[in-house]
C-alpha cells in the first residue's frame, strides 16, 4: 500500500515502464514546506477516456494485473492530494506520453511522509529494461540531478549487489545534503 510519498513516486514510475516509456523525467522537489512531484515518460500515453478509467479505483488495464481488476495507484494518490489540499494534473496523449504532476502541503496532519529518498531512487534505478530515468531533487537547501544511463555507464550492472550498495550510499550523501534541515512541522489545516 502506498505509506509514503515515495511510494506514490515509485507507482507512477512503474506506470510509465507499464507504459513502454523508454526516457522517464521524475522531479522531487520539498521547497517552503511543499512537497512536489513530477513524473513524465515518453510512453504510449491515453486518451481522456483513458485518463478517466485510470482515476477509476475499480478499473484496471487487463493483463496489467493477471489475478485483481482494480488499479488503485492514481485513485489513492488523489485522495492523498485531496486530503493535504494539494493539487494534481495528468496530462496525456496517445503516442506522446504522460505527465503526472502532484503536489502537497508536507506540514499538513494528513500528509504522509517523504520516505526513503536514497532507497526509492535506488530502486527504481535498478528497475529491469532499456530505458533511462533522470531524476530531478531539489530542496530549499540545495539539489542534484542523476540519471541511470551515466551511473550505468560508471558501474556497469545495476543488478550486482555492490554496484547498488554503491548507488544507495550515494544517492544517502546527496540526500543528507538536500535534507540537511530538519523536517517540516505538522498542522492541522
Amino acid at each position: 500500500m502506498h505509506a509514503t510519498t515515495c511510494d506514490y513516486m515509485a507507482d507512477l514510475v512503474h506506470n510509465a515502464l507499464e507504459a513502454g516509456a523508454s526516457r522517464i523525467q521524475l522531479t522531487c522537489e520539498t521547497v517552503a514546506g511543499v512537497i512536489r512531484v513530477v513524473v513524465s515518460d515518453n510512453g504510449c500515453g491515453m486518451t481522456p477516456a483513458q485518463i478517466q478509467l485510470a482515476e477509476n479505483p475499480f478499473f484496471s488495464h487487463p493483463g496489467k494485473h493477471p489475478k485483481r481488476r482494480v488499479g488503485l495507484g492514481l485513485p489513492l494518490l488523489r485522495q492523498a492530494v485531496e486530503t493535504t489540499q494539494g493539487s494534481m494534473t495528468i496530462e496525456s496523449a496517445p503516442n506522446q506520453g504522460t505527465t503526472v504532476s502532484f503536489s502537497m502541503d508536507a506540514r499538513h496532519l494528513d500528509a504522509p511522509p517523504l520516505g526513503d529518498i536514497p532507497g526509492t531512487f535506488m530502486t527504481l534505478m535498478s528497475l529491469p529494461g532499456d530505458y533511462d530515468l533522470v531524476i530531478a531533487r531539489h530542496s530549499d537547501e540545495d539539489s542534484y540531478t542523476i540519471a541511470r544511463h551515466e551511473i550505468q555507464e560508471v558501474l556497469g550492472d545495476l543488478e550486482n549487489t555492490l554496484n547498488l550498495s554503491l548507488v544507495r550510499q550515494w544517492l544517502a550523501e546527496l540526500e543528507h545534503g538536500v535534507s540537511a534541515t530538519s523536517a517540516p512541522q505538522a498542522h492541522v489545516a
